[in-house]
């Protein structure tokens, strides 16, 4: 008889935006006279950027051409996109990454489920809570992080930092010494950050205890202080202790185009083990690179037509986050996030439980969102809203919950 991984039976139900999307649909079939708005799931609304799309369109034209046709793409990523992400998202910010550095995926959510298998079976990980699920799952089903407690939501060989309204959501280093460190800034699905010197001595925690950071920058683009990074590199000393994930899903609206990238320093290593030539054997191995139409769109993104119109867009999206912002706090909600990321993080109103709240919020309001506790224990009590949506919907649902 053969046999299943049995880490993938240690998961907790479904995957958190699976459940949402069953609940939505549950309620829509049975109240089909409902308007639904949904300001849940962190998908993007906007099409895509002019430059982009005329990207795309020449690049279709190139692959039906037999001289400028494209088969495989290099495992790694192409040249022009390589060189381009080097010189505007790192080189512009006084980061030294190189080309070969660089590895280009379909998308951030990938490559934060796939990084882990470069590491050791045995490796203990430290993640915020609360967190984006996918750090904790991944880990969860190459059976690293022990057995789960329903009782208090917790993996019994996961450290958690917990990311709370008391500590000014700023994750405090932990008494156990961890091997691999997960931080997302701007933070999901809390909306907060951290300030450059505060992530300068996490880099310095790293480098003192070995372990290594993966860092999630999905949504840099979004940052509107000066003291905050848009990098882990503008760190003295991030490239021996850090990986960076990045996304072109929040930033230029490719949720469904598909294309990310990540950094693996090559001073990054383990003894004599290179952790950039690990990651580039895994990558060959088990890709086959991201399509050249994407990776021509991607290259868009940094042209000066494509920066232009993605600001817009990146403008738009956090009017709507002022938008939530502004509209919960007059009505009295205590309200986090929505300055330099499109999240909006709030208590739930008369110490309600999370998914109480969505229940109350979806059947009151017709309004989706995301409950707290479906990102980890300290999420309970929370809620997330995104402002993804249209402007119109998002007035509207502003409306809605300030009747409630």
């Amino acid at each position: 008889m053969f046999k299943v991984n049995e880490n993938y039976l240690k998961l907790p139900g479904s995957y958190l935006f699976s459940t949402i999307a069953k609940k939505v649909s549950e309620f829509a079939d049975a109240n089909p006279d409902k308007e639904i708005i949904r300001l849940g799931i962190g998908d993007v609304t906007q099409p895509l950027a002019p430059a982009i799309v005329k990207a795309l369109h020449a690049a279709v034209d190139e692959m039906a051409n037999a001289d400028t046709f494209k088969g495989y793409a290099p495992d790694l990523g192409y040249d022009f996109l390589r060189n381009a992400i080097v010189e505007n998202d790192y080189k512009a910010r006084g980061c030294d990454i190189a080309a070969d550095e660089i590895f280009v995926s379909d998308g951030a959510k990938s490559d934060s489920g796939n990084i882990q298998e470069i590491f050791s079976a045995d490796a203990k990980i430290a993640v915020c809570d609360p967190v984006y699920p996918v750090y904790v799952d991944s880990n969860v089903m190459s059976g690293r992080t022990g057995e789960y407690d329903e009782k208090t939501g917790t993996w019994s060989n996961v450290i958690y930092m917990p990311t709370t309204m008391e500590n000014g959501f700023v994750p405090e280093f932990p008494k156990e010494t961890p091997q691999l460190i997960y931080l997302c800034f701007p933070n999901n699905p809390t909306g907060t950050t951290i300030t450059k010197t505060q992530l300068q001595e996490w880099v310095d925690y790293a480098n003192r205890v070995g372990a290594v950071i993966i860092y999630d920058a999905a949504y840099e683009a979004y940052i509107s202080e000066d003291n905050v990074a848009h990098s882990i590199y503008e760190c003295k000393g991030a490239k021996t202790c850090a990986i960076e994930i990045k996304s072109f899903s929040k930033n230029a609206g490719f949720t469904g185009v598909r294309l990310g990238y990540t950094v693996v320093p090559k001073d990054l290593k383990c003894g004599s083990a290179s952790l950039n030539a690990m990651w580039a054997r895994r990558h060959g191995t088990k890709f086959n690179g991201a399509p050249y139409i994407q990776q021509r769109a991607g290259e868009a993104v940094y042209s000066a037509e494509g920066k232009a119109q993605l600001k817009e867009q990146i403008a738009y999206y956090m009017n709507n986050a002022k938008t939530i912002k502004d509209g919960l706090e007059k009505a009295g909600y205590t309200v986090f996030g929505g300055v330099n990321a499109p999240y909006i993080w709030l208590k739930t109103p008369d110490n309600m439980s999370s998914w109480d709240f969505f229940d109350f919020l979806l059947e009151k309001a017709n309004v989706v969102g995301t409950p707290g506790s479906g990102f980890g224990p300290n999420g309970e009590g929370y809620f997330r809203l995104t402002a993804f949506g249209s402007y119109e919907n998002t007035v509207r649902a502003l409306e809605r919950i300030q009747k409630l």
